[in-house]
């Protein structure tokens, strides 16, 4: 039985030394402790397993260090500056009205001086109101569950990046 070689840019992530390959991956979750257990578990097979090892990592993060990656992402319908990944995932707020774009940021605001953090949600594939709809339907949640809430968010937000990762061809 043969096995299949892992996809191009998941081998070049397993083979790139530790400081390159921690770099990386802070480039996906801005979480030291996220990104050092996912290094730990290298060399990654497949896509899968490196897709596992973000949710166990996910699992085992401390309220102290989902603050720290909440850190490293913009609020919703601001984007970094140059940052093609926030301005990828923010798409769905590229064409809001200037009224919706207000209210987002209203909605920014008071998400976090309730909770403390950025209103973070998954956002590749939302619409700016749906965007919008969930900071409202969020905002009234008790901050437990929002934690949990945030922590399946950033799941997702990180597998949608691992996969352009372990995707990524360089040699064109």
């Amino acid at each position: 039985m043969t096995s299949t070689p892992p996809p191009p840019g998941l081998a070049r992530f397993n083979a790139l030394d530790e400081r390159a390959a921690l770099a990386a991956l802070r480039e996906v979750c801005a979480s030291t402790a996220w990104a050092r257990r996912l290094l730990a578990a290298r060399p990654y097979a497949t896509a899968d397993d490196l897709y596992a090892a973000n949710d166990a990592a996910m699992a085992a993060l401390t309220g102290a260090d989902l603050a720290e990656a909440m850190a490293g992402h913009p609020p919703i319908g601001r984007p970094k500056p140059g940052d093609a990944t926030s301005a990828r995932e923010q798409r769905g707020m590229a064409g809001a009205s200037e009224e919706l774009r207000a209210e987002m940021l209203g909605l920014n605001l008071a998400y976090q001086e309730r909770f403390g953090h950025v209103f973070l949600i998954c956002a590749t594939g939302r619409s700016a109101e749906q965007m919008r709809d969930a900071a409202r339907e969020r905002i009234g949640n008790p901050p437990e569950r929002e934690r949990e809430i945030v922590r399946g968010e950033l799941g997702r937000i990180n597998r949608i990046r691992l996969a352009r990762l372990a995707e990524e061809d360089t040699r064109a």
